[in-house]
């Protein structure tokens, strides 16, 4: 691969599921050269990745590979400051995505690593900052969660939610500083719309997973008290690759928030329904306590049927989300939130085929 000297934009989170899709998007309307950060581990992936989207998209030499860590002083890069000093913009995806994250692994790469990449970002004095943050730094909030919260005193589900609101702290109190920057807040994010492509197989995933582990003619799924007023906001992989494409370019943009969700989402039992007629299953509704249910979940993972316990807490989510900055900021273009019902049979279909259950 062609070494490139001066790359005008920066990310983080390359090879991941947004990050080697945002890439793309950048490279095809010629914001290149990228320069991607990797963790080492990744590296060999990610040289992969790269050769597919400069084959696909741009002349070899579009994406350079820088093996860093986020988590270290300087990203873990000697003269990170006067090797990055063409940057001018850059975006922030690298996170751990996982609901059941301990702690510490939370703190040191959401947080402390977020920190360390702002730190890079006002040392090389970039024009933009682009952050990927959640929507569930909501945590339970009961009401609805509008791009303006933040700091709601809320409680959270998992170390995972807490992490990344702390994350976004930090982000907004460098903005109110000065910093140039973008916050982006997706809700759950699954496959593409139109192939359900995905390589992260978590969240409503999970529900998939123990449905198709089960006969067509009845399926056992799990219910919970206030699971019938719960909705599940869930966004696929392209339009929040689309949206943060779009937004990005706008120049109103700068120092605002933007939520990435879906503005009239499905209610739990109604997802449910959907995604089981997609598979072609009757389904059967246990009632039960989010207790049992951690407990039957996590012995069903003893028989290979992945069902996070972490994921039931978002059966009764008390959190709704809207979204005025997004759609207003998308009103011009042609990018909207498809409906579940449009890609569900994309959704199911793929996770069959690759055998994600």
């Amino acid at each position: 691969m062609v070494v490139v000297t001066d790359p005008r934009v920066l990310l983080t989170g390359f090879p991941g599921f947004l990050g080697s899709g945002l890439v793309e998007r950048l490279l095809e309307r010629g914001d290149g050269p990228v320069a991607c950060l990797v963790e080492p581990k990744y590296y060999d992936q990610a040289t992969r990745r790269a050769c597919e989207l400069t084959d696909a998209v741009g002349p070899d030499g579009q994406i350079q590979l820088y093996e860093g860590d986020i988590t270290m002083t300087g990203l873990d890069i000697e003269n990170s400051t006067e090797i990055f000093a063409s940057i001018e913009e850059l975006y922030h995806l690298a996170a751990v995505y996982d609901l059941a994250v301990d702690a510490e692994l939370a703190d040191r790469v959401n947080v402390r690593g977020t920190r360390n990449v702002l730190d890079v970002a006002e040392d090389i004095d970039v024009e933009r900052f682009h952050y990927v943050s959640t929507c569930y730094v909501s945590g339970r909030y009961d009401g609805v969660f509008t791009e303006d919260h933040l700091q709601e005193g809320q409680k959270f589900n998992n170390h995972y939610e807490e992490s990344k609101y702390r994350a976004e702290v930090a982000v907004q109190e460098r903005m109110a500083a000065g910093l140039p920057a973008t916050i982006y807040r997706p809700a759950i994010v699954v496959g593409d719309s139109e192939t359900g492509e995905t390589d992260k197989y978590d969240g409503p995933y999970y529900l998939l997973s123990l449905l198709l582990a089960q006969p067509t003619w009845g399926s056992l799924l799990f219910t919970v008290p206030g699971s019938a007023n719960a909705e599940l906001n869930v966004v696929p992989r392209d339009f929040v690759i689309d949206a943060i494409a779009a937004i990005g370019t706008q120049d109103d943009s700068v120092g605002q928030v933007y939520q990435l969700c879906d503005p009239a989402p499905l209610s739990v039992p109604a997802f449910i329904d959907a995604m089981a007629a997609a598979a072609g299953h009757r389904t059967v509704r246990l009632p039960t306590t989010k207790s049992v249910a951690r407990r039957v979940s996590r012995w069903l993972g003893t028989y290979e049927i992945n069902v996070e316990p972490a994921a039931l807490d978002y059966l009764d989510h008390p959190t709704r989300y809207a979204c005025p900055n997004t759609r207003q900021a998308l009103s011009g273009t042609e990018i909207e939130v498809p409906p579940f019902e449009s890609y569900v049979d994309s959704f199911v279909e793929f996770a069959k085929a690759d055998g994600a259950h």
